[in-house]
């Protein structure tokens, strides 16, 4: 049976990847970081799937969370955080959260996962954002950390691709989540209004892409927008 860890793997689109990989036969464990909440909602939607706490920040803790896997054959690094803030009224520990989580969770797990990736060929999909892509206003650190995301996975693709592990990124645009849940129903039909296919997308329809990347042996280094024609 093909091994996955999917971090940040609680609601939203994490737990979409989960429920899709669960389905196509994979033995699923994800990450959690704080909420017991979440965690607990979310093994019972889920019982095939072993929920680990983790926080993807700290290396002694991604390190005993590999350390479970003899090999394993997808990495999924959606672990992530937001932040709404114009840049003059950010803090450095804020910067810091939202980098170290982005950016520093998925390096660390790259970093402890590869050798466990080496031994059947696997592979790894980052979640980016379209911010990452384009930038946005009011969400630099956001966006910064989102394409310095992008930055590594064309990087770790060619750095990978000898030992047959590819590297890849999905960049959600506009998805229907609690991250979004700021957002005001004018706000969101503003929105809908920017997105040529009128709408939101939905985290199931980002794990159809990620659950794709998966599985594509010969496609590595490539960013694979999923934003309704947002961003083109």
């Amino acid at each position: 049976m093909k091994r996955a860890l999917v971090t940040g793997g609680t609601r939203g689109i994490g737990l979409a990847v989960c429920k899709k990989l669960a389905a196509e036969g994979y033995a699923v464990t994800a990450t959690y970081s704080a909420s017991e909440e979440d965690a607990a909602a979310a093994r019972a939607a889920l019982f095939s799937v072993e929920f680990v706490r983790s926080d993807v920040r700290r290396e002694e803790e991604v390190e005993a969370l590999l350390s479970r896997f003899s090999s394993l054959d997808a990495l999924v690094c959606n672990a992530g955080v937001a932040l709404f803030k114009q840049v003059q009224d950010t803090t450095a520990e804020e910067y810091a959260r939202v980098s170290d989580t982005n950016m520093r969770g998925a390096f660390l797990c790259a970093k402890h996962a590869a050798k466990k990736l080496f031994v059947r060929g696997g592979a790894i999909v980052n979640i980016s954002s379209v911010w990452g892509e384009c930038g946005a206003s009011c969400e630099s650190v956001y966006a910064a950390s989102k394409g310095a995301l992008i930055a590594f996975t064309k990087s770790l693709a060619k750095e990978l691709a000898p030992a047959g592990v590819t590297v890849n990124c999905v960049a959600p645009g506009v998805i229907d989540t609690r991250m979004n849940a700021r957002l005001t129903e004018e706000e969101k039909r503003a929105v809908e209004n920017d997105i040529p296919l009128g709408r939101m997308g939905t985290p199931e329809e980002v794990a159809e892409a990620v659950c794709f990347l998966l599985s594509a042996r010969y496609i590595t280094g490539q960013v694979l927008g999923v934003n309704g024609g947002f961003y083109v």
